[in-house]
């Protein structure tokens, strides 16, 4: 684990983004977790002159479907690195005419329609109740970075829009793609809501760099989405993503983290300490030692 200090930036590759070419001087780092392994093993490098842990959501050969992403073992993970800030790269489908595939959103709200990850969406339970604040779902530092990043790579980007989480694997049905629509979702993609809110918890900066693939299936001219366009587009916004997030990872290294996601358990534990089971106490303690006493 010693290869990891000083790792402040963490990169989460989704569909298509398994690597980080830039990354020099690269090492593997194992990271065992009390919540299992994480999806694979963390590229750890340099990138811009900053030590980066790179992680690929999917698994190198896209292993795991979205339920089966180990989303707890991947943020604790990364909080065991020392990583403050996580900047997630992920493929979604646009619920709007103005978001055209190839383009790049910078979401900043969700909206979970996942079923089955009730216990990958929080490290809590077992004895030790915590509600973190969540009406800001991302961290408005890393957006800022994220849009400026874009804007250096002549990428085209939309700031803000809500990312609907669906559970997947398959895509939407047309009556499912209406429907959200009509509720006012942007994008629709079946990974980030988890990652965001055990980053929140795990007191970790996070922002989505999503990159559009298709119109869903709502548009006239796109009425299914075929796999293979998917990955047409997919392959395209990979190399943008990759010279997005070197960029970001440039400019970060003058951030300052002057947000509220580093203190976001401070007031958001609500067992007292003197009543933490051991076990559990021990399971968080990358988490809450800070707030033992």
């Amino acid at each position: 684990m010693s290869t990891a200090s000083g790792i402040r930036t963490g990169i989460i590759g989704g569909s298509g983004l398994y690597q980080m070419p830039e990354l020099t001087g690269v090492e593997e780092v194992k990271v065992d977790t009390p919540f299992g392994p994480p999806s694979d093993a963390f590229i750890v490098g340099t990138l811009e002159g900053q030590q980066v842990a790179f992680l690929p959501r999917h698994g190198r050969g896209h292993r795991l479907t979205p339920t089966e992403v180990p989303f707890r073992a991947n943020i604790y993970a990364m909080k065991l690195l020392g990583v403050e800030s996580i900047l997630s790269a992920s493929a979604v489908g646009s619920l709007r005419e103005k978001y055209e595939p190839l383009d790049m959103v910078i979401p900043d709200q969700f909206f979970d329609r996942t079923r089955g990850r009730v216990k990958e969406s929080t490290f809590f339970g077992e004895g030790i109740v915590a509600h973190v604040s969540f009406a800001h779902p991302v961290c408005g530092r890393l957006g800022d970075v994220l849009e400026s990043s874009c804007r250096a790579a002549e990428v085209k980007a939309h700031r803000g829009g809500t990312y609907l989480c669906m559970e997947g694997p398959a895509f939407s049905s047309v009556a499912e793609s209406h429907v959200y629509r009509s509720w006012g979702m942007d994008i629709i993609g079946m990974t980030n809501l988890q990652e965001a809110k055990l980053a929140r918890e795990a007191e970790i900066c996070y922002a989505t760099l999503a990159l559009v693939t298709d119109y869903d299936c709502w548009h006239p001219d796109h009425d299914a989405v075929s796999v293979e366009t998917v990955v047409e587009y997919l392959n395209k916004n990979v190399r943008n993503a990759q010279t997005i997030l070197r960029e970001a990872v440039k400019q970060l290294a003058h951030s300052h983290r002057e947000c509220k996601c580093g203190t976001a358990l401070q007031h958001a534990i609500f067992t007292a300490p003197n009543l933490w089971p051991e076990a559990t106490t021990k399971k968080l303690e990358a988490i809450i030692k800070k707030y033992a006493s």
